[in-house]
């Protein structure tokens, strides 16, 4: 829900009067569909802003992450007033690596809406998120967003809305969807895609009309179910969720159980916060149905009960999809290490790592065998480097290591199974047989294709989540940076069989020091660089990708032999070609078995897991051996 910096206390908004009653809802849609600009006007034409405050664009998305990609990682909480009622709006990610945020807050809301592209259509993570709220009992929403788009086909999303819904087996009254025509841009929602364009009313008033009330108990005992964590500097721990039954009052006497009804600790509720607009306002107390934080615990986590002292059973817990990928964070032991940081022990990074797991439940920490290194399973690679770069950002150093898929055995037949994910594919006509060789030599099997207009192909693939690691860079490459690309975890599947993984190998420095640009000059001929003159370097440290299929020890800081003949072919200045920059994502995904990415708060370098030259040899041979 709220994260620190999402949202300020207010002491003004706590006289103000309670609505007669209440709705939450969640948005719910796929990457880029528009849901953050849609809270963003709904929060403008309720009213909760005054009249000539200054908002940022996207309010909700607060963290520095969030507004750097454009994308929404962390469920965010807030609320409007609309005819005397209270509506509280769950904000959620939009990208399929961060649903374990969806998969919970969708237990404590009693409607959806879900936002849809009119160009588009649904998309992998329209259908993941769908499916979620459909099982739990749901009635949908359909909001078709950017009706305003020059190529937007509004009742032909509109039909292949139901067609999903039906492919995921709705009952008959979630399929009995209304359906608004809308654009979150320009502020207004119509009933039909030629209707009146004023503003966000029809919306307002159709939530109201098919959002039921919470099904609360008021008269029973005080239970609510956590559903995210966050730390705050002043408070300590908060913890958000939804009062299924009771009244929650500051100073309460409470105590917390797990998921399988064993008591965590005896506490009180030391602050209560409700959610007022973009502000987390404190109140004295809290009625059933409503959403609220709760700050005074020091122990209870995510899916722990909050309840009376005499309560004995605690709140099912939706269960989370188990992760698919994960990478080795360990103990940054490079020549450099400690010269950017503060945080560079295997303690800190333990610690740091265990308290994620708390918040996020779709990310498992394990402690490997080997000293200082710890196992981090996730979604997806960029959940995962979204937790770098935060542990970046808070000064921590370490090396992770490349993702690597988990496998599982099927108990019937003992075979070995490994995750598939669902490919989309759109792009251009012209290259679409480059991406469906490219992706066959991957084991990918094409599922189906079809023309989208304007000379686009839609294709849909299901492919081995291995095969898709580091594929990203090189499918912008075949289609010229124009072809879009959406995953979504499908299911298991048999091994596949062997997919051949990077053809080259790479640049490795043989010495230490600053790099020199005369060497790199002489360098360049062998591959392509990564780094530019004057960056520091060491034995082991990978300085660009070689031309060839094996790896090549280089010396960077060769500098020009002096002499007593001075000709202008000579002493011309040396030109180097712009070095390749990598993103963080796509130096985890570049990188080998053997190699790591050495993460520190002002940088991120490309080094082989053994520095030593003699080491490195002598595994080779005892792999080639084995």
């Amino acid at each position: 829900m709220m994260r620190p910096g999402a949202c300020r206390v207010s002491k003004s908004a706590m006289s103000a009067a309670q609505p007669a009653s209440l709705r939450n809802i969640a948005i719910i849609a796929h990457v880029d569909h528009g849901k953050t600009t849609l809270v963003d006007c709904l929060l403008k034409q309720s009213g909760s802003f005054r009249e000539g405050q200054h908002v940022a664009e996207r309010a909700m998305d607060s963290g520095d992450i969030e507004r750097e990609r454009g994308i929404t990682i962390l469920a965010k909480c807030t609320s409007v007033v609309w005819k005397d009622t209270r509506v509280n709006i769950v904000d959620t990610p939009g990208h399929a690596d961060f649903g374990g945020e969806v998969e919970r807050i969708l237990g404590m809301v009693d409607g959806v809406l879900v936002l849809v592209d009119a160009a588009e259509g649904p998309m992998p993570q329209t259908k993941f998120v769908l499916g979620k709220a459909l099982a739990l009992g749901l009635r949908p929403i359909v909001v078709v967003n950017k009706t305003d788009r020059p190529d937007a086909r509004p009742l032909e999303v509109q039909n292949e809305m139901f067609d999903l819904m039906a492919a995921l087996g709705a009952k008959e009254e979630q399929l009995d969807f209304p359906t608004l025509f809308a654009s979150a841009k320009l502020g207004w929602a119509s009933e039909t895609p030629d209707g009146p364009r004023v503003d966000m009313a029809p919306l307002f008033d159709l939530i109201l009309k098919h959002v039921h009330e919470p099904e609360a108990e008021p008269d029973r005992p005080f239970r609510l179910l956590v559903t995210t964590l966050e730390y705050d500097s002043y408070l300590g721990r908060i913890l958000t969720g939804r009062i299924h039954s009771g009244v929650a009052r500051v100073n309460q006497a409470v105590k917390s159980l797990s998921r399988d009804g064993k008591k965590i600790e005896d506490g009180r509720i030391m602050q209560l916060l409700a959610f007022r607009g973009l502000e987390r306002v404190p109140v004295p107390e809290a009625q059933a149905g409503d959403i609220v934080a709760i700050a005074g615990l020091a122990e209870t986590t995510v899916a722990d009960t909050i309840c009376e002292p005499k309560e004995t059973q605690p709140l099912a817990a939706q269960p989370v999809d188990p992760p698919t990928l994960a990478m080795t964070f360990s103990v940054n032991d490079s020549p450099l290490a400690g010269r950017d940081g503060d945080k560079v022990t295997s303690r800190l990074i333990g610690a740091r790592l265990k308290r994620e797991a708390e918040g996020n439940v779709a990310i498992r920490i394990r402690e490997s065998e080997a000293a200082g290194e710890f196992e981090v399973a996730g979604r997806g690679e960029l959940q995962i480097a979204v937790l770098i770069e935060t542990m970046r950002r808070e000064g921590f150093e370490l090396s992770v290591s490349r993702p690597r898929v988990l496998f599982k055995t099927d108990a019937e037949t003992g075979q070995q199974m490994e995750p598939i994910e669902e490919v989309v594919v759109d792009v251009d006509e012209e290259f679409a047989g480059a991406v469906m060789e490219k992706l066959g030599q991957r084991r990918a099997e094409l599922i189906e294709m079809r023309p989208t207009g304007g000379a686009k192909q839609r294709l849909v693939f299901h492919a081995p989540t291995r095969a898709l690691i580091g594929y990203h860079s090189e499918f912008l490459t075949d289609t010229r940076g124009t072809g879009i690309m959406n995953r979504l975890f499908h299911g298991y599947a048999p091994f596949k069989g062997a997919i051949k993984g990077r053809n080259a190998g790479v640049l490795i420095s043989m010495t230490q020091g600053d790099m020199v640009a005369y060497a790199l000059w002489n360098i360049e001929e062998r591959g392509r660089l990564f780094v530019n003159p004057g960056e520091a370097t060491y034995a082991g440290m990978i300085i660009g990708e070689h031309s060839r299929g094996n790896d090549l020890e280089v010396n960077p800081l060769k500098a020009k032999q002096l002499t007593n003949i001075r000709t202008h072919s000579k002493d011309e200045a040396i030109v180097l070609t712009p070095p390749v920059r990598l993103s963080l994502e796509d130096a985890i995904a570049y990188i080998d078995d053997d190699e790591l990415v050495e993460v520190t708060p002002k940088t991120f370098r490309l080094r082989k897991r053994l520095l030593d030259s003699n080491d490195r040899k002598r595994a080779a041979r005892k792999e080639a051996s084995a």
